[in-house]
């Protein structure tokens, strides 16, 4: 496959990921969290906040004008920052989102205005389960190097400069658009204090659980194992990693204390899906080989994840002229 067949591949599996997670977002949030007036974070929540504020009479201002138009606004101040093929992906999922919205929002709503409750009464459980859902949606999305937009925007560029998690970012963010919500509860639904209360409280738990998700899913998918393989067949399995699966491969030198012997333990750093892969591959050449299996921290470098923390320019110039 050429460079730029693989890169077309590489494109259209992304869009493809990103549309399904839109579809399951846009699902989890119209049928799980807007019938029960459960408010979350980011644009999503914000433009509940304004169909919640407008549908006294049963016709609300729907969700999808109010998150196109403040999407507009932030990928406005995005763009420098982020670079066009990262804001590509975002406005289509804008675009994207901004209609399953409406079309889930539509299906969920009855002639008369009022929302159709899948669980019934059950407003927390509706809660854990649209939560679940759309956190893990948006790490779907997040991972093939897309964007819902809104606060997410925000999001990625603080991730784009320091290593803070997607999930963190977006808990100070959700807090300020949950607090809002408060007045809207109290003027414009005629809530009590306790029941407005009660929804913040509701809230807080989305945030929770959403970012939960969403850095649980996107965790699972980055960690990295480290792998200590000791055979009398080290050259063939190192050969067989490096070829069959274009890793790099570390060898050390062993001295046994009992026997005295001397060998080659050869060290492999991997992303866990691949220890399937990797165990398949040793126990094919050697069945007697021992093997340790250890999760590591964090990988950075080459191959894995950037190391996203800032380097003083003092500290640049003299390793320029090092190198120089």
């Amino acid at each position: 496959m050429t460079a730029d067949k693989k890169n077309f591949y590489n494109e259209a599996k992304d869009y493809i990921y990103i549309t399904l997670g839109l579809l399951l977002y846009s699902f989890a949030w119209t049928a799980f969290l807007l019938p029960y007036e459960i408010v979350t974070g980011g644009v999503t929540g914000m433009s509940a906040i304004v169909f919640y504020a407008t549908n006294a009479n049963g016709h609300g201002i729907p969700i999808t004008y109010t998150y196109f138009i403040l999407n507009a606004l932030l990928l406005v101040l995005a763009l420098k920052i982020l670079g066009w093929r990262f804001l590509m992906k975002t406005i289509y999922a804008i675009f994207a989102l901004s209609v399953m919205l409406g079309i889930a929002q539509d299906l969920v709503t009855n002639d008369d205005g009022s929302m159709i409750k899948l669980l019934g009464d059950q407003d927390f459980m509706s809660l854990i389960i649209g939560c679940c859902m759309t956190g893990s949606a948006l790490a779907i999305v997040f991972l093939h190097n897309g964007s819902t937009g809104g606060t997410d925007i925000v999001a990625a560029v603080v991730n784009k400069f320091h290593n803070m998690s997607l999930g963190t970012v977006l808990i100070f963010v959700d807090l300020f658009i949950i607090g809002s919500s408060f007045p809207t509860f109290i003027l414009a639904r005629g809530y009590t204090v306790t029941e407005a209360l009660y929804k913040i409280v509701f809230g807080l738990c989305t945030m929770v659980v959403e970012n939960f998700m969403l850095d649980y899913v996107m965790n699972a998918r980055r960690e990295s194992v480290q792998f200590l393989i000791f055979s009398k067949k080290w050259q063939e399995i190192a050969n067989a990693i490096a070829t069959e699966m274009n890793h790099g491969v570390t060898l050390l030198d062993g001295h046994g204390w009992y026997s005295g012997q001397e060998f080659k333990v050869l060290c492999i750093l991997a992303r866990k899906r691949e220890s399937v892969l990797m165990f398949r591959l040793i126990k094919t050449i050697d069945p007697n080989a021992f093997v340790s299996q250890s999760s590591v921290i964090g990988v950075y470098g080459e191959g894995f994840d950037e190391m996203k923390v800032k380097v003083k320019k003092v500290e640049q110039k003299e390793e320029q002229i090092q190198n120089e």
